[in-house]
């Protein structure tokens, strides 16, 4: 029971801290990076719309893996799984969501008019944690490069030491 109750409490305040989250849908072969809020217990999204973030692979009633990043630094803090559901507009968690959200959205193109384009053209998500926190994992991530022939080093061109050396003469 203390061990949920930390990994509850780590979780609320990673993400309230973060400003950007990678959800990654069940099936999906790699994580999303979205911008959220935390709000009664769950990370709340909104997307799907014109001008709005992507949140393909998140249905209602699915599951995601949510990351939760530091804001100083970037690195991973708190991995958990998550159970995605739908926030149906004009209910009332719909407009507490939204309110949450709207003081959130940077850039927005019609201010007080996001909202009610939401309603329409947007899905409002909330996932809620729904099982012990991650462990960290032990080595990196990271997916090793695409092979290119591109390259950015090039030989040094046979007149630059001597232009370099003339500088520093004046």
């Amino acid at each position: 029971m203390t061990s949920e109750l930390l990994d509850r409490a780590l979780i609320e305040e990673a993400a309230k801290k973060s400003g950007l989250i990678w959800v990654r849908a069940a099936g999906a072969p790699a994580a999303r990076a979205l911008w959220h809020v935390w709000h009664e217990g769950a990370v709340c999204l909104v997307g799907d719309g014109p001008g709005e973030q992507p949140l393909q692979g998140l249905a209602d009633g699915g599951s995601a893996e949510v990351t939760v990043r530091s804001k100083d630094k970037g690195g991973r803090l708190v991995t958990f799984p998550a159970t995605v559901s739908e926030l149906a507009p004009g209910t009332e968690e719909w407009q507490a969501a939204v309110a949450e959200l709207k003081g959130k959205r940077l850039n927005a193109p019609d201010g007080e008019e996001m909202p009610a384009r939401w309603s329409r053209e947007c899905r409002v998500l909330r996932l809620a944690p729904a099982g012990p926190v991650a462990p960290l994992p032990s080595g990196s991530l990271a997916a090793a490069p695409v092979a290119t022939p591109a390259t950015t080093r090039m030989p040094v061109p046979a007149g630059l030491p001597r232009l370099l050396a003339k500088r520093r003469k004046k």
